[in-house]
């Protein structure tokens, strides 16, 4: 595969109709959501960056970013010598 050339795989995860009564959503609303929360915990768990993770939800990422720190979930992860050179160099 040449570089930039991406071939798109399709996830299909069955649920039952009673997730929709119980999380009070449409299947469009349950299924942006359930790619969001997806999206989210592999970037919390470092296995896809910010901008992966925007492009699995199908968001910008701006809208990723601010709407998983808006969730209280660090967007940046710098130990403190890290945080400490970023503000020396700022």
């Amino acid at each position: 595969m040449l570089p930039g050339n991406h071939i798109m795989k399709t996830l299909k995860i069955p649920y039952d109709e009673s997730l929709l009564l119980l999380t009070g959503q449409n299947p469009d609303e349950f299924e942006e959501e359930a790619r969001y929360l997806l999206a989210l915990k592999l970037f919390d768990l470092h296995r896809i960056s910010a901008g992966k993770a925007a492009e699995l939800s199908g968001m910008t990422k701006p809208e990723f970013i601010l709407k998983t720190s808006r969730l209280g979930v660090p967007v940046v992860d710098l130990d403190d010598d890290q945080l400490n050179a970023e503000f020396r160099h700022a």
